[in-house]
C-alpha cells in the first residue's frame, strides 16, 4: 500500500472545532500554535465572524449582523421594498458546511503529508462567497444587485402567485416554456403580444404581466393548479408550512424524517430531520440523539486531564 494511503487510514490525529472570537485560545494557552506542539497532525478549524485577520478580525459575527454587511439583506426582500432577513440562519449554516469540507479536505491532506492544519472559516467570507452571481456581475459588469421578492432578475414570469387559498411558485425559463403557459392559463394571445413575445421583453415589461397572471391565477385554488401545472413541464411547486413540508411524500420517501429513542423525552422518542445526502455503498443514519445539557462533560474534562476528585469539587462549586 502506498505511504500517503498508508498514513491516511491509520490516521492518529484529532480535530478541533472552536468559535471563540480570535485569540480568546491563544490567551487560555489552547490556541493553534500551542495546542500542534502536543499533535503536529491536529486539524484545528476556526469559525468567527470576520476571520482570524485583518481589521475586523477582532469583532464578533451573527449570521444577521454577516448577511447585513456582506451583501444578502441587500439582495433579500420585495422589490423597492425594505432588505428583509431570510427565515433561517442561512450564513451560518452554510459557514458550517464550508468548514465540514475543509476539515475532510484538511484530514485528506494529513493522510498525504502527515501534518495537520488550521482551517480559519467566517461567516462574512461565506456570504461573500455566496453571493455567486450578483457579486460576479457587480465585479465584472458593474451592475448592481436589486431586490425581487420571489421574483426572478432575469427571467420573466418567475413569480410566487395567490392563488384563491394558498401561493404557487411557478415560472417560464425560455419562450417555449411561456407558450405552454399561456396555453395552460387560456390566455394564449399574450404569447403573440409584441410586449411579452420574448423573454428580454418579459423583463422589461414585467410590472405589465405580473398582474395580468396574478387575476388568473386568484381563480383556482393551489390544488386546482397543481392538477393544471402536473406533466406540462412547466416548473411548479406550492409554497409549503413547516406542516405540508414533513409530510410531503418525497420527505417520507426519501427518509428525511426518523425516530429515535430518547428517554429525557416525555414522549420517549425524538423526531429528527434526516441527512440530505444519500450514499450507495454506505447509508447515512443518524447514530447518536442531541446530547443533554452536560451529558459528556466527565469525558471532556478527562480528555483535558482533570482526574475524578478535581471534577467533583468543580461540581460542588458549580462550575461544572
Amino acid at each position: 500500500m502506498p505511504r500517503e494511503k498508508r498514513l491516511y487510514y491509520n490516521w492518529p490525529g484529532k480535530q478541533t472545532v472552536e468559535n471563540f472570537k480570535p485569540g480568546t485560545l491563544d490567551r487560555l494557552g489552547l490556541g493553534y500554535e500551542q495546542m500542534k506542539e502536543h499533535n503536529p497532525r491536529l486539524i484545528f478549524a476556526s469559525i468567527s465572524g470576520y476571520g482570524t485577520t485583518g481589521p475586523y478580525a477582532k469583532r464578533g459575527g451573527y449570521d444577521p449582523i454577516a448577511g447585513a454587511e456582506a451583501g444578502l439583506l441587500h439582495v433579500t426582500g420585495e422589490h423597492h421594498g425594505p432588505p428583509v432577513r431570510p427565515g433561517l440562519g442561512l450564513v451560518d449554516m452554510a459557514t458550517g458546511l464550508y468548514a465540514h469540507g475543509a476539515i475532510l479536505a484538511a484530514l485528506h491532506a494529513c493522510g498525504q503529508h502527515g501534518i495537520g492544519q488550521r482551517i480559519d472559516a467566517s461567516l462574512f467570507e461565506t456570504q461573500i462567497s455566496l453571493l455567486t452571481n450578483v457579486g460576479m456581475s457587480w465585479l465584472n459588469l458593474g451592475i448592481e444587485a436589486e431586490r425581487w421578492g420571489c421574483q426572478h432578475p432575469s427571467i420573466v414570469p418567475y413569480d410566487a402567485f395567490k392563488t384563491k387559498d394558498l401561493y404557487l411558485v411557478c415560472g417560464a425559463t425560455n419562450d417555449a416554456q411561456f407558450l405552454k403557459l399561456c396555453k395552460l392559463v387560456d390566455l394564449e394571445s399574450l404569447a403573440k403580444d409584441l410586449r411579452f413575445s420574448t423573454n428580454p421583453k418579459r423583463v422589461e415589461n414585467r410590472d405589465l404581466l405580473g398582474p395580468i397572471l396574478n387575476s388568473v391565477f386568484k381563480t383556482k385554488t393551489t390544488a386546482e393548479w397543481i392538477d393544471e401545472f402536473e406533466g406540462t413541464g412547466i416548473p411548479f411547486a406550492p409554497i409549503n408550512n413547516i406542516e405540508r413540508t414533513f409530510s410531503h411524500p418525497q420527505a417520507h420517501a426519501r427518509d428525511m424524517i426518523t425516530e429515535m429513542p430518547l428517554n429525557a423525552a416525555k414522549s420517549g422518542h425524538v423526531r429528527l430531520i434526516g441527512p440530505a445526502v444519500k450514499f450507495s455503498g454506505t447509508k447515512a443514519t443518524i447514530r447518536t440523539v442531541p446530547p443533554r445539557l452536560g451529558q459528556h462533560t466527565d469525558e471532556i474534562l478527562a480528555e483535558l486531564g482533570i482526574g475524578k476528585e478535581q471534577v467533583d469539587k468543580l461540581r460542588e462549586e458549580n462550575i461544572v
